[in-house]
């Protein structure tokens, strides 16, 4: 079944045109319907990013949830897998998130968390996609029955803590300067915080949110700010954030970007070494880079592949017994703590490593030599050109090149009518030219 509201990671889209108070309201209402189970108070516990628009889908939901007869509790600005840790930890029959993670401020979404903490199934999101249709009037609450809403203090306090006990209780981080960059975004007060906690010294930037500037030149999607504040400062290391907190990207003391393939080898690397991955295996998606693969591999560390998507990850995670999965893009899901992706998390266990080994980050987190890589986007404007007789020869012609010295991904888009080419292998030269002959062969397919 098509879905109508939910993508990959809930309903995202451009604020007050794809996500409208309409929209908040019957999400709040149908959610709160199929989340109601037993005669108990039920609640929802809703947080945000820092975007302007968060303030009225905020209201929105409020207004669907109460009006279903749930209590609310209000977090204010809080990271994506706070939300999720927060609904288990308190309780709650349900958790939301406004955000549209790395998007643009014009743009918002709705996550939604079950009460064990964990994104909903796709089961789940179609019953709430059939009721937001439905007309619900007669399923509203009694006058009597509605629900209260309240802000509630503390929960940043909470989540600190939380994300320090990650630790052991005997490591400090004193004697490291390290830039954050939370851009300006969910986690400008929590990530700081933590790391200064922990003893680091502690240099912030992307810190002053105004509605606007989330994302905006900074963050992990935008490191450059980040690696020319490392070097001008002199830090250890630089740690980026997107604007709901869920992804991860350093910079080390050079200022050179690793990104997540390389910190999710520091981490199972490490892991390994004192036994603590539950199975010798490390999950990642299809645009890993095949060089993590080999180090993996050299280890003695199997990689798991997954269609893209940290979904998709957590999923093959929970289905198979694996406690660490990631993406290149810096969603890295540490299970043994977390239910989603967290980039604070993430962080301190590679500050971990980083205090045992006593060497400098670019050593540290520079664990493979990455293969060229090649990744292209095919617009096209109709039809199904993957089922094209010419591309699907260039493709099998490619494959039978690269002939086991490297890899080839084709994907659609599930949100544009684009197909992504993605090749990589020893030779750059060799990837580079089937990349071309594929792309040439989709754009003659789709003109």
């Amino acid at each position: 079944m098509v879905r109508k509201y939910f993508g990959t990671d809930g309903i995202r889209g451009r604020a007050n045109g794809v996500i409208t108070p309409e929209l908040a309201l019957k999400v709040g209402q149908a959610a709160g319907l199929i989340f109601q189970n037993g005669d108990h108070r039920h609640r929802v516990l809703i947080g945000k990013d820092t975007r302007l628009s968060g303030y009225m889908i905020e209201t929105a939901l409020v207004a669907g949830f109460t009006s279903v007869g749930m209590d609310v509790l209000l977090t204010g600005p809080m990271p994506t897998p706070a939300i999720a840790m927060l609904t288990r930890s308190m309780r709650a029959d349900l958790g939301v998130m406004i955000s549209a993670s790395h998007n643009p401020y014009d743009d918002n979404g709705i996550k939604l968390f079950g009460p064990d903490g964990y994104k909903l199934s796709d089961e789940l999101e179609l019953k709430i996609e059939k009721l937001i249709d439905e007309e619900i009037a007669k399923k509203l609450a009694k006058s009597a029955d509605l629900g209260r809403a309240r802000r509630i203090d503390g929960v940043r306090d909470r989540y600190v803590e939380f994300a320090k006990r990650t630790l052991p209780r005997n490591l400090s981080l004193e004697g490291l300067r390290v830039v954050v960059d939370c851009a300006n975004g969910a986690a400008y007060q929590v990530a700081p915080d933590a790391l200064w906690e922990l003893g680091a010294e502690v240099i912030k930037v992307g810190v002053e949110p105004n509605g606007f500037n989330i994302n905006k030149d900074c963050g992990s999607t935008e490191p450059a700010a980040l690696a020319a504040k490392v070097r001008e400062v002199r830090a250890d290391i630089g740690i980026a954030l997107d604007g709901d907190a869920d992804r991860l990207i350093v910079v080390d003391e050079r200022g050179h970007v690793v990104d997540g393939d390389q910190l999710m080898a520091v981490i199972a690397e490490s892991w390994k070494a004192d036994g603590r991955l539950s199975k010798p295996g490390v999950v990642a998606t299809v645009m890993s880079n095949l060089g993590l693969e080999r180090y993996l591999g050299s280890l003695g560390i199997a990689l798991a592949r997954t269609a893209v998507g940290d979904r998709y990850v957590l999923e093959h995670m929970r289905e198979h017994g694996f406690n660490l999965g990631g993406e290149a893009s810096g969603h890295i899901i540490l299970s043994d703590y977390a239910t989603t992706g967290d980039g604070l998390v993430a962080a301190l266990q590679v500050l971990a490593v980083v205090k045992k080994l006593d060497k400098p980050v670019s050593a540290v987190c520079h664990r493979f030599e990455p293969l060229p890589q090649i990744l292209r986007n095919v617009r096209y404007k109709q039809g199904k050109p993957l089922e094209n007789a010419k591309v699907q020869s260039a493709i099998e012609g490619a494959e039978q090149r690269l002939n086991g010295h490297g890899r080839l991904v084709i994907r659609p888009s599930g949100t544009e009518p684009v197909i992504r080419v993605m090749a990589e292998g020893d030779d750059k030269t060799l990837v580079e030219d089937v990349v071309a002959g594929i792309v040439d062969a989709l754009a003659d397919a789709s003109p």
